[in-house]
């Protein structure tokens, strides 16, 4: 790596005439590099990404692949310092920005969070999404992707033993080998559902080998789960809260945006008076209706709006999907969304194939639905929107608590958030910007913003005919993105308790208790990641006052999304310096 960018930094250091140019293409050829390298980094990553170049191995992720991995890594953060970026293009600057960002952030968590050493998770989702990207997307044919697929079963003993030496018990949460305990056996389903089913496109002699390979991969699917339940359940001691220093850097990492924790916490408390206030005003025409001589107090107290908020929102949750009947509801409901962006020409609509199936085994425990996007360099790969289906193990109580907490306005509002016009349709049209070290470092606060503010500007805009139950149902995930926000921090770092969590989102967020029950767990399993959706909202509501108020009369829904979206997902704050021509936000600034 750093003898290709050799000549061009020399080129730089003496020729200032040509310095703008030679600098730009210094970082586009480190770029490059990178992008290349991640083979060698993580193969299941490059697989993702849509490089298959290395889909016949495993990642390696033993003491000495972690050392020659933090070597890599030094290397390409000096050779990016070496360059000036005040000699570069404002879309290079800002992919330099984003480049810097990712890889000081993997030392980091290399050198202190360490989670390869206290996390069962990080390995099996490895593992399970190693074989998942092979042969859930047609981006070759069959029998090459079985091949690869049988290669990597064949690696799977070595690499949940490589798992094994490197995981301390003692530092593991309880709560994460519980879930690793129900995760592994997933990579069994995805060969049942995804493999055995096409073996028949391979020759006898390649099908002998792939079902030795299947053999191999169950033998050490089941090693790893009896380790798992006799030796790191018993043992796991860790503590699932990481702390107020490593929270507020990873923070820093993950959001990549000017707001701190403190700034979040505050903005979030406000948010979560304002959004139940308004709530109460919605809920209060939605009561009139049926009560239509009802005098409301000119000051009402809090547990008065509460009553009034749940009475309305029980009539939302009349109207539920049938307990196996979400996938189909969500595709019924997709069409809808995307016939209210066309017709009231919101934004582009792009024709890349999107799919709606059931969540991979090997995912489900930490969130209901998903977005997965094919890699960059597999654009023209479909999409796919994965709901989880009930666990069987659910109580009729905990099925209807569920069902009402997902009910027909709630998979309406999940649906605008990761299909129509919000993940599937921002991922689609940010594919087409033209640099793959952006689409590949995109920015989750953007993304996961883009989702909540399009949730709120389908509603503003009079989705479902200003239905005022859709209304009240929308509000109340918008809280639940700002509860989310809350309790990130208050976990993490403030050590608030599953009771005062569980409060927050059942009393005050409206939660039902299926809800809130699995995002304490996910709250448990992750941390920053529940900011991003606040975070994110509050920077593309920003943006956008400051484009309207720059337009004047040009400001339009469409050239404004289309524009937006143009530039890849990059984190909110440069967006803003591209469309108005404001400075570049840099680390240093």
């Amino acid at each position: 790596m750093k003898n290709a960018l050799l000549p061009l930094l020399a080129l730089i250091a003496v020729s200032p005439v040509y310095a703008a140019t030679a600098t730009d293409n210094a970082f586009l050829n480190l770029a490059d590099e990178y992008i290349s390298d991640l083979t060698n980094i993580s193969p299941s990553n490059a697989t993702s990404i849509g490089d298959h170049s290395a889909d016949d191995k495993l990642d390696q992720v033993d003491a000495a692949a972690r050392a020659e991995r933090r070597e890599l890594l030094i290397e390409y953060i000096t050779a990016l310092k070496a360059l000036d970026t005040d000699a570069m293009a404002r879309a290079n600057q800002i992919d330099a920005e984003i480049l810097l960002n990712k890889l000081e952030y993997d030392l980091w968590s290399a050198d202190e969070l360490q989670e390869w050493a206290w996390n069962p998770l990080y390995y099996i989702r490895i593992s399970g999404g190693a074989i998942y990207g092979l042969v859930a997307r047609d981006f070759a044919p069959i029998e090459t992707r079985l091949r690869s697929a049988s290669a990597r079963l064949s690696e799977i003993p070595r690499f949940l033993k490589q798992s094994r030496e490197a995981i301390q018990p003692e530092r593991v949460p309880k709560i994460h080998a519980e879930t690793a305990i129900k995760q592994n056996p997933g990579l069994n389903s995805i060969i049942d559902t995804m493999i055995i089913p096409v073996m028949g496109a391979l020759s006898a002699d390649e099908q002998e080998q792939l079902n030795a390979a299947i053999e191999i991969a169950r033998d050490a699917v089941a090693e790893h789960q009896t380790w798992l339940e006799e030796e790191l359940l018993p043992r796991a001691a860790g503590d699932f809260r990481i702390g107020k220093e490593l929270y507020d850097t990873k923070l820093a990492f993950a959001l990549n945006s000017p707001l701190g924790r403190k700034e979040i916490t505050a903005r979030a408390e406000q948010e979560y008076e304002n959004i139940r206030n308004e709530m109460y005003a919605v809920a209060k025409s939605i009561y009139l209706k049926k009560h239509p001589y009802t005098a409301f107090p000119d000051d009402p107290d809090e547990s008065y709006k509460q009553a009034i908020i749940r009475a309305a929102l029980e009539d939302a949750y009349k109207e539920l999907p049938p307990a196996n009947g979400i996938v189909a509801v969500a595709k019924q409901q997709l069409q809808q969304a995307i016939d209210f962006v066309v017709e009231k020409n919101i934004v582009t609509m792009p024709d890349e194939p999107i799919e709606i199936i059931t969540m991979p085994e090997f995912q489900r425990g930490v969130t209901v639905a998903y977005l997965d996007a094919p890699g960059p360099l597999d654009s023209e790969q479909p999409t796919f929107y994965a709901v989880a289906p009930l666990p069987e193990d659910w109580t009729e109580e905990q099925i209807q608590s569920f069902l009402r907490e997902y009910n027909i306005y709630s998979i309406q509002d999940l649906t605008i958030h990761e299909g129509v016009p919000g993940h599937y349709l921002q991922l689609a049209l940010s594919n087409r910007y033209p640099s793959t070290l952006r689409a590949v470092l995109r920015s989750g606060p953007f993304i996961e913003g883009w989702g909540v503010y399009a949730e709120q500007m389908m509603i503003l805009e009079g989705y479902l005919d200003h239905d005022p139950l859709m209304k009240l149902i929308n509000l109340k995930w918008y809280l639940r993105a700002i509860t989310n926000a809350i309790i990130d921090s208050a976990i993490h770092v403030d050590g608030m308790t599953r009771d005062a969590a569980m409060d927050l989102m059942v009393e005050g967020g409206f939660q039902e208790e299926r809800e809130a029950a699995l995002k304490w767990v996910r709250a448990q399993l992750s941390s920053t990641q529940l900011s991003t959706y606040f975070v994110g909202y509050q920077e593309h509501l920003e943006l956008r006052a400051a484009v309207e108020k720059a337009w004047g009369d040009e400001f339009t829904l469409r050239r404004y999304h289309d524009q937006v979206l143009s530039y890849g997902s990059p984190p909110v704050k440069h967006v803003r310096a591209l469309i108005l021509n404001e400075p570049i936000p840099l680390r240093d600034d």
